[in-house]
């Protein structure tokens, strides 16, 4: 922070020149500092730039400073980016070691001859010593300080041997915690924003000593009335009218009110006078020693020291606090002790100034570190023979955490070497240990967790630690019901059980309903200090909370003793590992997983043991349940539980067999239906009373989703295919032409691309009547009206339909239509019936008679695309039989959506 403070002052320094830039040596200064100091020094200039160009007259502290050596006048560099990190001592640097791809074969054989690089291989963690040194093994010290990481990924790459590495740096941002995070006591109260300055208005004390500056106003009423205000001159003379010159330097300001009111009485009768001080002269004063800006300051007549502090942004870092000395005419007239100001709010030290007075800082006296549970953690200047007891008053004392019989005292011994002494703060005899300068006392806070006491968590209203008791049972947490939230699960509740520190843990449950329903039950557990007591609800998850209880058991387990756990599986309301309780059997299993789903088959489940046979294999051992003799409590049903056994609930047989299927059109009750297992079309139709007079079941559509899914997929996989050809085919038109089949085939693409599927199964009327046609969950049967038109599309000239003439044929509805186009390929027309059936002609002569294809209503006539002009694309025919169909059957379906 000191740091900081002299880098923000050098930079004030040039905030009149056009350009405000930082010199070498201060852009050194910057790079030292810490990143969070860092970011606040370049915030600050900002600021100050800012400053410079809203005003250009810039009004600082006035510090004649003569040991402020000029800036320099070389071009300085530019300011670093907020977020750029530099290495500092200790720094954390993550380096990433990898061989160059460009290597010869000599110099991999020179990495790999070397044990020193090959070590390098992969990532590592290095630490900075306290000189910003990287420590390589067998590769020397590398200086690293002040650079930044593309700063340190170069110097690395020019050692020798790291040449051959690609290097990644990262530096880790850190903050110092512990003993190393604690700062001086009270330096940074004086530094620059202190707050520390001398007042410029206000009464003046009655001990305010006049000199040559101050202005003095006088006001005489009664026979004589006048207001003068007049200047003490240089030779200390206060020359006023009427009364004459009178000599003030070197009285108090009260001395000089008394005596002016003697010389009035006696030379003006009849008259009083009243005397204020005006403006307060200036004085000259020395800060010298160690403090930031040491030098000469212009401050107020009603200075202090501690004002001259502030003004000379503070102690040093090796400066003392708690013995700064004024020194008048050379010699020694007060000593400022400042943490009785800081501590105690003692200001009888701070003394006022005198002109030519030198505030003088000489370098900290003995120090001792306070860390830990205290009031103010930092470092402190003792002065004189002290104790851990002073040093933990200086400390603000104790706070309510602190453990003071784990007290220690971290020191230097002679040899060079760190010992510990350890401190019973309670105790006076051993608080009473002397402190070496350097020293740093230790307190600990108290242990977090609760030595009698039992935690409660959960599905509650009143989580929490409670006080435990001998004898204490699980429903003694528990006022009554009304505590429970809604929802919570009243027969599984789990126990995580520690007797002793560091010993293995333990897990039971309890029945609280039982236990609540009989509180002298067994299933009232008893409880013990330390017990972790989990309530949970019948809806959330509960895993969260046990696993890592599972995980402490697996961590815990040895050869002779497996892991205590075992698994449910299958249809119970919260399947998943659970801990292994003793006497644990079948129903605790089954009570612990939330109890049986709706859907579970409750009449027998698998249990699979898994054992060692021999000390050589492990076996896997099942057997059959009795599940409802095993949850009525039969022994030999009800069996004991081993580690790692499994059991799983299977579902009841048919359970998820409810399904729905629609109807719609022209059924007598259209709508949904649930229907079981093997019943036919013909059933459920009966069902909805039959097809109306208007139905048309020669064009029923049927949906099913399985289909619908397979569809979508063949269509992907054409698209997938045609994307393919389409690639290959821009090559081969590059240099042939082709630009027609390209956009051909492009069209097809996008048009293949927005098909949807349906899933249409293509059924004729004999279906209707069928016991044969079973129905699936999701079925949906469309009965349409009686059509009236026949519908043509393709490669006519216009899509359209038309009205049903018996008398015409295939090829008399595509004239109707304006005949085929050119790339109408006439030998594969067909016709798409109304409920999906597709029926080619045997052959067809344009303008004949159709093939012999009779047309129905409803029918659809299909042109396709002639692909054999198109080869060797000529799956493309399959790609516009789809997208023809796929229209068709969107186009039924959609009819019933009107």
């Amino acid at each position: 922070m000191r740091k900081l403070a002299i880098l923000l002052v050098l930079f004030c320094t040039s905030i009149f020149a056009q350009d405000i830039q930082l010199t070498p040596e201060q852009q050194q200064m910057l790079n030292a500092l810490p990143p969070a100091q860092r970011q606040q020094a370049l915030a600050a200039i900002r600021d100050l730039q800012g400053q410079q160009s809203a005003s250009t007259q810039q009004t600082i502290n006035e510090p004649i400073i003569d040991a402020t050596p000029p800036l320099g006048e070389a071009a300085p560099p530019t300011l670093l980016e907020e977020d750029e990190l530099r290495a500092e001592a200790r720094s954390r640097l993550v380096l990433d070691f990898s061989t160059r791809p460009d290597l010869r074969p000599d110099e991999v054989e020179a990495i790999q001859s070397d044990p020193a690089l090959l070590r390098l291989f992969g990532s590592h963690v290095f630490t900075l010593d306290d000189s910003g040194v990287l420590p390589l093994d067998g590769l020397g010290f590398i200086p690293l300080l002040g650079l930044s990481e593309a700063d340190i990924q170069s110097r690395l790459r020019a050692e020798p041997g790291l040449e051959y590495f690609d290097i990644e740096v990262r530096i880790l941002e850190q903050e110092a915690i512990g003993t190393e995070a604690l700062q001086p006591f009270g330096y940074d109260v004086f530094e620059q924003g202190g707050g520390l300055e001398a007042p410029s208005a206000g009464p003046v004390p009655s001990d305010y000593v006049l000199g040559p500056g101050d202005s003095v106003r006088v006001q005489l009423f009664g026979n004589v009335n006048a207001i003068y205000e007049y200047e003490v001159s240089r030779d200390g003379i206060l020359r006023l009218p009427e009364i004459g010159p009178v000599t003030v330097a070197g009285i108090t300001f009260s001395e000089f009110r008394q005596d002016l009111e003697e010389r009035v009485q006696e030379m003006l009768i009849g008259t009083r006078v009243s005397v204020t001080m005006g403006p307060l002269r200036t004085i000259r004063v020395f800060v010298l020693g160690d403090v930031n800006r040491p030098g000469s300051y212009v401050v107020s007549g009603l200075a202090t020291v501690s004002t001259a502090l502030y003004r000379s942004g503070g102690v040093s870092d090796v400066g003392t606090l708690r013995n700064i000395q004024l020194k008048r005419n050379g010699k020694v007239v007060a000593r400022f002790d400042g943490y009785s100001l800081l501590i105690r709010g003692d200001t009888s030290g701070d003394v006022r100034l005198q002109p030519g007075d030198v505030v003088f800082v000489p370098p900290i006296g003995n120090t001792v570190a306070v860390g830990g549970a205290v009031k103010r953690p930092a470092i402190y200047e003792y002065r004189g023979a002290a104790d851990a007891a002073d040093a933990v008053m200086l400390a603000g004392g104790l706070s309510s955490e602190a453990f003071e019989q784990g007290a220690r005292i971290e020191r230097f011994d002679e040899d060079g070497g760190r010992s510990v002494l350890a401190v019973n703060l309670s105790d006076d005899t051993s608080s009473a240990t002397k402190l070496r300068s350097g020293d740093t006392l230790l307190v600990p806070e108290v242990l977090p967790d609760f030595d009698s006491a039992v935690t409660l968590s959960g599905h509650v209203y009143r989580p929490g630690t409670y006080a435990w008791k001998p004898g204490m049972r699980i429903t003694d947490l528990f006022r009554s019901s009304n505590e429970l939230k809604p929802g919570v699960d009243m027969n599984y509740v789990l126990v995580r059980r520690e007797r002793k520190r560091g010993e293995p843990i333990e897990a039971l449950s309890a029945d609280l309903a039982a236990a609540m329903a009989n509180s002298a039950s067994l299933a009232n557990i008893e409880l013990i200090a330390r017990d972790q007591v989990f309530v949970f609800s019948e809806k959330l998850g509960r895993q969260r909370t046990v696993t890592p209880i599972v995980e402490e058991l697996q961590r815990q387990a040895t050869h002779e003793n497996p892991a205590l756990q075992v698994q449910i599986s299958g249809h119970v309301r919260a399947p998943g590992t659970y801990p292994l309780e003793p006497e644990m059997r079948v129903s605790d299993l089954i009570r612990a997983g939330g109890g049986l789903a709706e859907e579970a088959y409750a009449l027998e489940a698998e249990l699979a043991r898994y054992s060692i046979e021999s000390g050589e294999t492990r076996v896997t051992e099942t057997r059959v349940i009795d599940l409802s003799r095993a949850l009525a409590g039969a022994p030999e049903a009800d069996v004991l539980l081993s580690s790692y056994d499994y059991m799983r609930i299977n579902r009841i047989p048919e359970w998820n067999t409810a399904w729905t299927v629609t109807l719609d059109g022209e059924v007598r009750f259209p709508g949904e239906y649930r229907v079981g297992r093997g019943e036919s079309l013909r059933q459920v139709l009966d069902r909805a009373g039959g097809l109306t007079e208007e139905a048309y079941p020669q064009g029923a559509v049927f949906l099913r989703e399985s289909l619908r899914e397979q569809e979508q997929e063949q269509i992907e996989m054409l698209a997938r295919r045609m994307e393919s050809d389409l690639t290959t085919l821009s090559l081969q038109t590059a240099q042939t032409g082709g630009s027609d089949m390209m956009a051909t085939g492009r069209q097809l693409l996008n048009q293949l691309r927005a098909t949807e599927a349906v899933g249409r199964l293509v059924i004729d009327e004999s279906h209707l009547d069928s016991d044969d046609f079973e129905l699936r969950d999701g079925d949906q049967l469309l009965i349409p009206q009686r059509p009236q038109v026949v519908t043509v599309l393709g490669e006519i000239q216009q899509s359209t339909s038309h009205l049903y003439d018996k008398n015409l044929s295939r090829d008399d509805y595509i004239n109707l239509s304006g005949g085929l186009t050119r790339r109408a390929d006439k030998g594969r027309i067909y016709v798409v019936r109304a409920n999906g059936a597709v029926i080619a002609g045997k052959g067809s002569r344009w303008l004949g008679r159709g093939g012999g294809i009779d047309i129905r209503p409803g029918d659809t006539i299909v042109v396709p695309l002639d692909t054999d002009r198109m080869r060797p694309l000529t799956f493309w025919g399959s790609v516009t039989q789809i997208l023809y169909q796929g229209a068709i059957a969107v186009a039924a379906v959609r009819t019933f959506d009107n």
